[in-house]
């Protein structure tokens, strides 16, 4: 067993840093890592489950190309990296690079790859994108692009109230130390927790405020809590004068709010709804965090500008543990990134379209629509909505790649499937940067060499450009030997070439990946591309950078090299939120009128969107202790609810002659499937849930086949998503719940 090295956990955005043994290439012993300057030690039970993915028994070792029967075969990698460029090049050639859509961008903690799939795609002339961030976070980033052009993070820890909309940190985490801080907030009598969610969940269970919505009503509850704070006249007057414009016009709307009847329509009592408002509007601090619960309901983008409303008008900005712009090291969005796919017109925000539009940019007979696609460490066809037709399209392809660490869903409707190192076979790091004012950045050595037969994501997309034959050999040799000489030498070197030859700036990681590259540590090629974003983090944040000990770009990048453990690259002072705004008058612009023709909305009696046919909400994709997304495909690291139970009310169990241990039939528009039922008081009459992470194929040891529990895309639709941003609503399909056995008989 090895010594006790540092590394992080893969299974949510927190990343938090943890300490590996590894003996006979298991992760034998996991716990904590105290030297992370972020996590401190902090961990939560999935961690401990790490091994699950690293020896993963489906893991691929050969690249694989589809035969004509539909089987697959094993190939080397001269011919699959040759085939598959060929392949691509001739799609440009004949249809346009345009017409290659990319997936992916890597998966929880796997982002360097992603780093280096730019110069292959721009290469070609592909330039359209899409990720799990489509199904998110989309709507909410063209909130804040309008508002103040970056996005916000709650400093929870020094909060005095702390909001969580449709979101539950207990399981989720999302913020460092969730579990530590959220006992903090529930044992300070000075201090308050507000949840908004249909559900009682762990969180709800410790807050001061549940208001517990009806589901999708979440808009008429925020638009009620931001007019308490107008009328009652809470808002922060001296802040809204100085620091925003654009007051005016939403004052106006918010004035003109019933709020008894937005408190009826959404479920909450009024006294509570206003007591809520007042705590938050007198507070000295609030921070306030939205997640998937409203991000893949109805109203969702209209929810994100609503919840704003609450430490916007407050002035709970700028401040200790209020809300905070911060720096990044990669921007996961990207900057001015709009404009409309080419077959539907549907949005591009943050130059990421939909992922639920792409089945229909795939099947039609459009001169427009892709014709081939990559996918990396990314599985659509069992994430996105309405899995048949997302399969449908990908069969349709005339070329589709996957890279993976194992066959996946989307990798057995693949023409080639390239095996990739995990996470913990080869350096990495993720894009998750997201606090203030102490930012941080982690990059992860390997803790073990790539299993025979797999290469790491960057040597991948560095042979498929070398089959290109994109970049004259020439042209890198200077930069080779500058870059032997050291970082200053390469600096100048760099700046020199790229300045000669513009066309290496479309190629820019490929670049720093075949000179810089080779002159890192042993096993760290990968981490060549940081060094541009850590000369950018410098110049962008030149003051918080050199306050987090840094002279340069360079000698931040060196500190991200020698740092096992992670390193602070920015500390900012409160004061320095106004200048990350980026509106020329660093004011926060809240007038949106789009989003005020929604508000105004509102008030007309709300679209019923259950029907005697599909009574019940489903909440497709709860997160739950034993779910971690896609990642770890054995189940076996369950220890309980190993089948995905569908949870519904004791109401709705007496009703629909459901029980507890028994099985139940789910039928949406889309589809049916049969889970377990688990009868829990968490839930509302006419809501019911099922968890993400499951219906996946596994083969097991001895070679038998196992799907437990419900893919819960094989229920949804990709029609009901939200009309700014196309985002899903995973979190309101109506449905039709019968027990098993009934429903068999009666079909």
């Amino acid at each position: 067993m090895t010594d006790w090295q540092p590394t992080a956990c893969i299974l949510c955005e927190c990343n938090c840093g943890i300490v590996v043994q590894v003996a006979d290439r298991t992760l034998a012993r996991i716990r904590g890592d105290k030297d992370h300057p972020a996590s401190q030690g902090y961990t939560c039970n999935k961690a401990l489950r790490l091994d699950h993915y690293q020896n993963n028994r489906s893991r691929l070792t050969s690249p694989m190309r589809r035969t004509p029967d539909g089987t697959y075969e094993e190939v080397d990698w001269d011919t699959a990296i040759s085939e598959i460029a060929a392949g691509f090049q001739a799609v440009a050639d004949t249809h346009g690079g345009d017409k290659i859509l990319y997936y992916g961008g890597g998966g929880q903690g796997n982002h360097l790859g992603g780093a280096y799939s730019g110069a292959f795609l721009k290469a070609l002339g592909s330039h359209h994108r899409s990720n799990a961030l489509a199904q998110e976070k989309t709507g909410e980033h063209w909130v804040d692009a309008h508002l103040y052009g970056n996005h916000t993070r709650g400093e929870f820890e020094h909060a005095e109230v702390s909001v969580f909309i449709g979101k539950n940190p207990w399981m989720s985490q999302s913020f460092p130390r969730a579990r530590v801080v959220l006992h903090e907030i529930a044992n300070d009598p000075d201090r308050s927790m507000v949840v908004i969610d249909p559900v009682v969940t762990d969180t709800a269970k410790m807050a001061d405020f549940h208001l517990r919505v009806r589901p999708g009503a979440d808009a008429w509850c925020l638009a009620a809590l931001a007019a308490v704070l107008v009328q009652e006249e809470l808002c922060d007057e001296e802040f809204l004068a100085e620091h925003v414009t654009g007051v005016a016009a939403v004052r106006e709307v918010l004035d003109e709010v019933p709020v008894g009847e937005y408190a009826r329509r959404c479920g909450v009592e009024e006294d509570l709804l206003r007591a809520a408002a007042r705590r938050i509007g007198t507070a000295g601090s609030v921070a306030v965090f939205e997640d998937l619960g409203v991000q893949q309901s109805p109203n969702s983008t209209l929810c994100s500008y609503l919840n704003k409303m609450l430490w916007i008008l407050t002035g709970n900005f700028a401040k200790r543990g209020g809300q905070h712009l911060h720096s990044s090291f990669a921007p996961l969005f990207r900057p001015g990134g709009v404009g409309r796919t080419p077959v539907t017109g549907a949005p591009i925000i943050g130059g990421l379209m939909p992922s639920n539009v792409v089945p229909e940019e795939i099947l039609t007979d459009h001169p427009d629509r892709f014709r081939a696609m990559i996918v990396e460490s990314s599985n659509p066809a069992h994430s996105v909505a309405d899995s048949h037709a997302v399969s449908e399209a990908f069969t349709a392809l005339e070329l589709l790649v996957v890279i993976d660490v194992a066959m996946t869903e989307t990798a057995r409707l693949a023409h080639y499937v390239l095996p990739a190192a995990t996470q913990f076979e080869k350096v990495e790091a993720t894009f998750f940067n997201l606090e203030f004012p102490h930012n941080t950045f982690h990059l992860r050595h390997p803790l073990l060499e790539p299993l025979p037969g797999t290469l790491p994501e960057p040597e991948i997309w560095a042979r498929l450009v070398r089959a290109l034959e994109v970049v004259d050999e020439a042209e890198l040799v200077p930069l080779r030997d500058a870059a032997v000489r050291g970082r200053a030498d390469f600096t100048e070197a760099f700046l020199v070439a790229v300045g000669a030859n513009p066309g290496l700036g479309k190629v820019l990681p490929f670049v720093l990946y075949e000179t810089l590259g080779p002159t890192l540590p042993v096993g760290l090629s990968g981490a060549a591309a940081l060094w541009g974003l850590a000369q950018k983090a410098a110049m962008t944040y030149p003051e918080a950078v050199r306050r987090a000990g840094h002279a340069d770009g360079n000698a931040l990048f060196d500190a991200i090299l020698q740092s096992r453990s992670g390193v602070t690259f920015t500390v900012h002072e409160y004061g320095d939120d106004f200048a990350l705004i980026s509106h020329p008058d660093h004011k926060i612009a809240l007038e949106i009128p789009e989003m005020l023709a929604d508000m105004k909305g509102l008030a007309a009696p709300p679209r019923e969107l259950t029907s005697p046919e599909f009574p019940i909400v489903l909440s497709a994709g709860e997160r739950r202790a034993y779910t971690a997304n896609d990642i770890i495909r054995d189940p076996s690291w369950r220890k309980r609810d190993a089948d995905g139970a569908l949870r519904v009310s004791a109401q709705d169990a007496d009703a629909l002659g459901l029980t507890d241990g028994g099985r139940a039939r789910i039928t949406t528009a889309a589809g049916a499937a049969e889970a377990t039922v688990e009868i829990s008081e968490s839930m509302l009459p006419g809501h019911v849930s099922l968890p993400n992470g499951y219906g996946l194929d596994f083969v097991d040891g001895d070679g038998s086949g196992q799907v437990p529990g419900v893919a819960p895309n094989s229920l949804t639709s990709s029609g009901w998503r939200d009309a700014y941003a196309g985002t899903p609503w995973h979190k309101h399909v109506p449905a039709r719940i019968q027990p098993a056995v009934a429903s068999a008989a009666a079909d």
